[in-house]
C-alpha cells in the first residue's frame, strides 16, 4: 500500500522507511485473568438436554456464558452413547468422526486416531487405533491466537487399581499433564502444528513420549485430545461404575473405566470433568496472540513542510502571506503525522509530544510505529 505523509511520498518497502517486527504476547488464560483453575472454582454449564448429550461446558460461575471450556467424549463404535438400536448415529461417534475429520489428515481419517500405539510402554500395539478419546476444546475469545505452547499443566485426579471387594475406592492419584514442546519438534497436521500431550508440568517433561503418550495437543486449534486407553489405564475409577451413567462431580466417576455398552447415554464427558472437578486437580493455562508493529520513518526534507496549509496563513484573492517574516525563510513547527494511503484516504494520525522546529536550513526523521 502507497503511503504519503502531509503530501510527501515515502518508501513503504520494507526495510526502507518501514520496518515490520512481530512479537508473541501471552496472557492468562482465564477469565479475571487468572492463570490457574482450581477444581473448587468449576462448574457445569446450564445447558440443554440435547447439547449435553455432545459436549459439556465447564463454567466458572455455572452459567453458559462463562465457559471456559467444553469436554466431549468420542467412540469409534458409539459405545457409550444413544443409537436408538442403531438407526441413528451414535452421538459418541459422531464426536469421533467430527474430530477425526478435523485434525487428521486425509489419509489418516478411516485409520483413526492412534495416540496410545506411541511410546513403548503405549497401552494400544503399533497400528491400533484409539477406540474411545476425551476431547478438551478452548474457548476462542479466551485463547487468542492459540494456546500458549509449553506454558499449561492439566492435573487429574481419580481413583486408581487399588479397590476393595465390591468396587469401593482405596486411593487416588494426580496425573500431571503438558506437552514437549520444548523437547520435540512439531508433527504438521492439517489442522496446524501438534504436539505430544505426557507427563510433566508447564513444559518440563517427566516421561517422554517415545515411552508413553497421553494425548495430542493442537494449539492453533485450542484442542487437546486424549487417549481413553491411557487415561483409563492410570485412573481406571471404581469397577462397580463401569456400566453406570456418570453423574456430575460423584466420586464413583472419577476414573476413565468405560462401559462397551450403547442404546444409552453413559454421559462418559462426564469422568473427565469429575477428574478436574476432584481435590487436587487444577487447569493452567495461558494465551497467546500475535502482536504486530510497523515502524514508518516519515523524513521531511529541507524544502517541505517549511510552510502551513492553514487558511490564516494567506490573505487576499493572491493568496499573499499575510506575515512578512514568513516569507523568504520562514520558521514553522510540526505537530504531528498523518499517513494516508493512495486513494487519499487517512489510515493513521499522530501528535508529537513537542512541536518540531522546521525551516529550509534543517531536516527531520519522524518515527511513526503503529502496533496491532
Amino acid at each position: 500500500m502507497a503511503l504519503v505523509v502531509a503530501g510527501h511520498p515515502i518508501n513503504a518497502s520494507e526495510g526502507q522507511d518501514k520496518i515490520t517486527s512481530t512479537d508473541k504476547i501471552t496472557a492468562p488464560y482465564f477469565t479475571d485473568s487468572i492463570v490457574t483453575w482450581a477444581a473448587a472454582d468449576l462448574h457445569t454449564a446450564s445447558l440443554s438436554d440435547t447439547n449435553e448429550v455432545y459436549y459439556y461446558g465447564l463454567a466458572k460461575d455455572n452459567v453458559t456464558g462463562s465457559v471456559q471450556f467444553t469436554v466431549a467424549y468420542g467412540n469409534v463404535n458409539g459405545k457409550g452413547g444413544d443409537s436408538d438400536s442403531d438407526n441413528i448415529k451414535s452421538p459418541t461417534e459422531v464426536i469421533y468422526k467430527q474430530w477425526g475429520s478435523i485434525l487428521l489428515a486425509e489419509n489418516e481419517v478411516t485409520g483413526g486416531f492412534k495416540i496410545s500405539q506411541f511410546g513403548s510402554n503405549g497401552v494400544k500395539s503399533s497400528g491400533v487405533k484409539d477406540d474411545e478419546l476425551y476431547i478438551l476444546v478452548g474457548k476462542r475469545s479466551l485463547m487468542k491466537d492459540r494456546m500458549n505452547k509449553k506454558n499449561w499443566t492439566i492435573t487429574l485426579s481419580g481413583s486408581y487399581n487399588g479397590e476393595s471387594e465390591g468396587g469401593g475406592l482405596t486411593g487416588s492419584r494426580a496425573l500431571h499433564l503438558t506437552d514437549d514442546s520444548n523437547n520435540v519438534a512439531p508433527t504438521a497436521t492439517p489442522a496446524g502444528p501438534r504436539y505430544n500431550i505426557v507427563s510433566g508440568s508447564q513444559g518440563t517433561v517427566v516421561t517422554a513420549a517415545k515411552l508413553r503418550t497421553f494425548g495430542w495437543f493442537y494449539p492453533d486449534q485450542g484442542v487437546m485430545v486424549f487417549s481413553g486407553a491411557e487415561l483409563s489405564a492410570s485412573l481406571p475409577g471404581s469397577s462397580s461404575a463401569i456400566d453406570t451413567a456418570a453423574e456430575y462431580n460423584d466420586a464413583r466417576f472419577r476414573g476413565f473405566a468405560t462401559t462397551t455398552n450403547e442404546d444409552t447415554d453413559y454421559n462418559n464427558a462426564l469422568r473427565f470433568v469429575n477428574c478436574i472437578k476432584s481435590d487436587g486437580a487444577s487447569i493452567k493455562m495461558r494465551d497467546e496472540e500475535d502482536q504486530t508493529s510497523v515502524q514508518y520513518f516519515c523524513r521531511v526534507r529541507a524544502g517541505q513542510a517549511n510552510f502551513s496549509n492553514s487558511p490564516s496563513f494567506v490573505s487576499g484573492s493572491l493568496n499573499e502571506i499575510r506575515q512578512k517574516t514568513m516569507r523568504g525563510n520562514p520558521t514553522t513547527y510540526i505537530t504531528g503525522v498523518e499517513l494516508y494511503n493512495a486513494s487519499g484516504q487517512i489510515i493513521a494520525t499522530g501528535k508529537l509530544s513537542t512541536p518540531l522546529k522546521k525551516n529550509f536550513s534543517s531536516e527531520a526523521t519522524i518515527k511513526v510505529k503503529l502496533t496491532y
